[in-house]
Protein backbone atom coordinates (compact mmCIF):
# COMPACT_ATOMS: atom_id res chain seq x y z
CA UNK A 1 0.00 0.00 0.00
CA UNK A 2 1.22 3.49 -0.86
CA UNK A 3 -1.68 5.51 0.51
CA UNK A 4 -0.70 8.68 2.35
CA UNK A 5 -2.04 9.02 5.87
CA UNK A 6 -2.00 12.09 8.09
CA UNK A 7 -1.92 11.41 11.84
CA UNK A 8 -2.91 14.32 14.08
CA UNK A 9 -2.12 13.34 17.67
CA UNK A 10 -0.39 15.13 20.55
CA UNK A 11 0.73 12.11 22.61
CA UNK A 12 4.35 11.44 21.52
CA UNK A 13 4.28 7.79 22.52
CA UNK A 14 1.09 7.12 20.59
CA UNK A 15 2.40 9.04 17.57
CA UNK A 16 5.48 6.82 17.48
CA UNK A 17 3.48 3.63 17.95
CA UNK A 18 0.92 4.41 15.26
CA UNK A 19 3.49 5.80 12.82
CA UNK A 20 5.64 2.67 13.11
CA UNK A 21 2.58 0.45 12.76
CA UNK A 22 1.36 2.16 9.60
CA UNK A 23 4.82 2.44 8.07
CA UNK A 24 5.33 -1.29 8.59
CA UNK A 25 2.17 -1.88 6.55
CA UNK A 26 3.53 0.20 3.67
CA UNK A 27 1.65 3.44 4.30
CA UNK A 28 3.28 6.84 3.91
CA UNK A 29 2.72 8.62 7.23
CA UNK A 30 2.95 12.30 8.09
CA UNK A 31 2.15 13.71 11.52
CA UNK A 32 0.95 16.88 13.20
CA UNK A 33 0.89 17.55 16.94
CA UNK A 34 -1.91 20.12 17.23
CA UNK A 35 -5.19 20.99 15.55
CA UNK A 36 -3.98 24.06 13.68
CA UNK A 37 -1.04 22.23 12.12
CA UNK A 38 -3.26 19.27 11.31
CA UNK A 39 -5.85 21.49 9.62
CA UNK A 40 -3.18 23.21 7.52
CA UNK A 41 -1.68 19.91 6.35
CA UNK A 42 -5.02 18.20 5.73
CA UNK A 43 -6.20 21.19 3.68
CA UNK A 44 -3.66 20.32 0.99
CA UNK A 45 -5.96 17.38 0.16
CA UNK A 46 -2.96 15.18 -0.61
CA UNK A 47 -3.87 12.49 1.94
CA UNK A 48 -6.19 9.51 1.58
CA UNK A 49 -6.99 9.17 5.29
CA UNK A 50 -6.81 11.51 8.28
CA UNK A 51 -6.44 9.85 11.70
CA UNK A 52 -7.61 12.66 13.96
CA UNK A 53 -7.56 12.82 17.75
CA UNK A 54 -10.43 14.73 19.33
CA UNK A 55 -8.53 16.26 22.25
CA UNK A 56 -5.82 18.42 20.69
CA UNK A 57 -4.06 21.69 21.64
CA UNK A 58 -4.89 24.92 19.76
CA UNK A 59 -7.87 23.45 17.91
CA UNK A 60 -9.80 20.31 18.83
CA UNK A 61 -10.57 17.49 16.43
CA UNK A 62 -14.23 18.43 16.09
CA UNK A 63 -13.30 21.91 14.88
CA UNK A 64 -10.71 20.50 12.48
CA UNK A 65 -13.26 18.08 11.04
CA UNK A 66 -15.91 20.80 10.69
CA UNK A 67 -13.57 23.24 8.95
CA UNK A 68 -12.27 20.62 6.54
CA UNK A 69 -15.79 19.72 5.45
CA UNK A 70 -16.74 23.38 5.13
CA UNK A 71 -13.78 23.82 2.79
CA UNK A 72 -14.92 20.85 0.75
CA UNK A 73 -11.92 18.71 1.69
CA UNK A 74 -13.07 15.13 1.15
CA UNK A 75 -10.31 13.25 2.95
CA UNK A 76 -11.56 10.17 4.81
CA UNK A 77 -11.56 10.98 8.54
CA UNK A 78 -11.09 8.44 11.34
CA UNK A 79 -11.50 10.13 14.73
CA UNK A 80 -9.74 8.92 17.88
CA UNK A 81 -11.34 9.69 21.21
CA UNK A 82 -10.72 8.76 24.83
CA UNK A 83 -14.33 9.57 25.60
CA UNK A 84 -16.94 6.86 25.70
CA UNK A 85 -20.09 8.97 25.66
CA UNK A 86 -22.32 8.28 22.66
CA UNK A 87 -22.82 12.03 22.12
CA UNK A 88 -19.14 12.53 21.29
CA UNK A 89 -19.25 9.86 18.63
CA UNK A 90 -22.48 11.27 17.22
CA UNK A 91 -21.04 14.79 17.06
CA UNK A 92 -17.99 13.60 15.14
CA UNK A 93 -20.07 11.69 12.61
CA UNK A 94 -22.49 14.59 12.15
CA UNK A 95 -19.59 16.94 11.48
CA UNK A 96 -18.44 14.73 8.64
CA UNK A 97 -16.16 12.08 10.16
CA UNK A 98 -16.32 8.72 8.40
CA UNK A 99 -15.52 6.51 11.39
CA UNK A 100 -14.32 6.66 15.00
CA UNK A 101 -12.19 4.57 17.33
CA UNK A 102 -12.19 4.82 21.11
CA UNK A 103 -8.92 4.79 23.06
CA UNK A 104 -7.38 2.52 24.13
CA UNK A 105 -7.54 0.40 21.00
CA UNK A 106 -5.68 -2.58 19.62
CA UNK A 107 -3.38 -1.98 16.61
CA UNK A 108 -5.15 -4.57 14.41
CA UNK A 109 -8.43 -2.73 14.89
CA UNK A 110 -6.89 0.59 13.81
CA UNK A 111 -5.46 -1.07 10.70
CA UNK A 112 -8.79 -2.70 9.92
CA UNK A 113 -10.62 0.65 10.17
CA UNK A 114 -8.11 2.38 7.89
CA UNK A 115 -8.18 -0.42 5.33
CA UNK A 116 -11.97 -0.34 5.36
CA UNK A 117 -11.95 3.40 4.62
CA UNK A 118 -9.47 2.89 1.78
CA UNK A 119 -11.62 0.15 0.27
CA UNK A 120 -14.64 2.42 0.46
CA UNK A 121 -12.74 5.23 -1.27
CA UNK A 122 -11.54 2.87 -4.00
CA UNK A 123 -15.01 1.43 -4.55
CA UNK A 124 -17.14 4.57 -4.31
CA UNK A 125 -14.68 7.23 -5.37
CA UNK A 126 -14.78 10.71 -3.90
CA UNK A 127 -17.57 10.98 -1.31
CA UNK A 128 -20.27 13.59 -1.91
CA UNK A 129 -19.64 16.79 -0.02
CA UNK A 130 -22.20 17.94 2.55
CA UNK A 131 -21.05 21.54 2.51
CA UNK A 132 -18.65 23.54 0.39
CA UNK A 133 -17.06 26.97 0.26
CA UNK A 134 -15.46 28.76 -2.66
CA UNK A 135 -14.68 32.45 -2.99
CA UNK A 136 -17.41 34.35 -1.17
CA UNK A 137 -19.94 31.53 -1.54
CA UNK A 138 -20.97 29.02 1.14
CA UNK A 139 -23.21 26.05 0.38
CA UNK A 140 -24.97 23.66 2.73
CA UNK A 141 -26.27 20.87 0.51
CA UNK A 142 -28.05 19.06 3.33
CA UNK A 143 -30.11 22.17 4.16
CA UNK A 144 -30.27 23.30 0.52
CA UNK A 145 -28.98 26.73 1.54
CA UNK A 146 -26.60 28.97 -0.41
CA UNK A 147 -25.06 32.19 0.91
CA UNK A 148 -22.98 34.77 -0.94
CA UNK A 149 -21.23 37.46 1.07
CA UNK A 150 -23.31 36.27 4.01
CA UNK A 151 -26.60 36.84 2.19
CA UNK A 152 -29.01 34.01 1.39
CA UNK A 153 -29.25 33.30 -2.35
CA UNK A 154 -32.23 31.58 -3.95
CA UNK A 155 -31.08 28.57 -5.94
CA UNK A 156 -33.54 26.14 -7.55
CA UNK A 157 -33.38 22.45 -6.67
CA UNK A 158 -32.09 21.36 -10.10
CA UNK A 159 -29.48 24.13 -10.09
CA UNK A 160 -28.28 22.96 -6.69
CA UNK A 161 -28.20 19.34 -7.86
CA UNK A 162 -26.15 20.32 -10.91
CA UNK A 163 -23.79 22.41 -8.79
CA UNK A 164 -23.29 19.58 -6.31
CA UNK A 165 -22.46 17.16 -9.11
CA UNK A 166 -19.89 19.53 -10.57
CA UNK A 167 -18.35 20.14 -7.14
CA UNK A 168 -18.23 16.42 -6.37
CA UNK A 169 -16.25 15.99 -9.61
CA UNK A 170 -14.28 19.21 -9.33
CA UNK A 171 -11.10 19.82 -11.27
CA UNK A 172 -12.06 17.40 -14.03
CA UNK A 173 -14.07 17.83 -17.22
CA UNK A 174 -17.64 16.61 -16.83
CA UNK A 175 -19.11 15.66 -20.19
CA UNK A 176 -22.57 16.86 -21.23
CA UNK A 177 -23.87 13.31 -21.65
CA UNK A 178 -22.66 12.51 -18.13
CA UNK A 179 -24.60 15.47 -16.75
CA UNK A 180 -27.71 14.37 -18.66
CA UNK A 181 -27.40 10.87 -17.26
CA UNK A 182 -26.50 11.69 -13.66
CA UNK A 183 -28.39 14.92 -13.01
CA UNK A 184 -31.38 14.70 -15.39
CA UNK A 185 -31.38 10.90 -15.68
CA UNK A 186 -31.76 11.15 -19.46
CA UNK A 187 -35.06 12.98 -19.32
CA UNK A 188 -36.15 12.99 -23.01
CA UNK A 189 -37.28 16.61 -22.68
CA UNK A 190 -33.83 17.76 -21.64
CA UNK A 191 -31.36 19.02 -24.23
CA UNK A 192 -27.81 20.28 -23.89
CA UNK A 193 -29.30 23.78 -24.19
CA UNK A 194 -31.14 23.14 -20.93
CA UNK A 195 -27.80 22.41 -19.27
CA UNK A 196 -26.40 25.65 -20.70
CA UNK A 197 -29.30 27.62 -19.26
CA UNK A 198 -28.83 26.16 -15.80
CA UNK A 199 -25.09 26.84 -15.96
CA UNK A 200 -25.82 30.44 -16.95
CA UNK A 201 -28.16 30.84 -13.99
CA UNK A 202 -25.56 29.46 -11.59
CA UNK A 203 -22.90 31.80 -12.97
CA UNK A 204 -25.24 34.76 -12.70
CA UNK A 205 -25.90 34.00 -9.04
CA UNK A 206 -22.58 32.62 -7.81
CA UNK A 207 -19.79 33.32 -10.32
CA UNK A 208 -18.80 35.97 -12.88
CA UNK A 209 -21.06 35.40 -15.92
CA UNK A 210 -18.72 37.34 -18.22
CA UNK A 211 -15.50 35.73 -17.04
CA UNK A 212 -16.38 32.66 -14.93
CA UNK A 213 -13.64 31.60 -12.54
CA UNK A 214 -15.28 28.55 -11.03
CA UNK A 215 -17.83 27.12 -13.48
CA UNK A 216 -15.86 26.81 -16.69
CA UNK A 217 -17.02 25.76 -20.15
CA UNK A 218 -14.81 23.27 -21.98
CA UNK A 219 -15.82 23.77 -25.60
CA UNK A 220 -17.12 20.70 -27.36
CA UNK A 221 -17.03 18.61 -24.19
CA UNK A 222 -18.75 19.93 -21.10
CA UNK A 223 -17.92 21.80 -17.92
CA UNK A 224 -15.34 21.89 -15.17
CA UNK A 225 -15.66 23.28 -11.65
CA UNK A 226 -12.55 24.90 -10.21
CA UNK A 227 -12.68 25.89 -6.51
Amino acid sequence: MNARILLVEDEPGLVLTISDLLAAEGFQVETASDGEEGLAKASTNDFAVLVLDVMLPKKNGFDVCRELRQKGIDIAILMLTAKTQVIDRVVGLKLGADDYLTKPFEPPELLARIESLLRRIHKEGRPAVRSFRFGNVEIDFERAEVHKDGQRISVAAKELQLLQYLINHRNRIVLRREILQKVWEYDPQVTSRTIDVHIAWLRQKLDDPQNPRHIQTIRGKGYRFRP
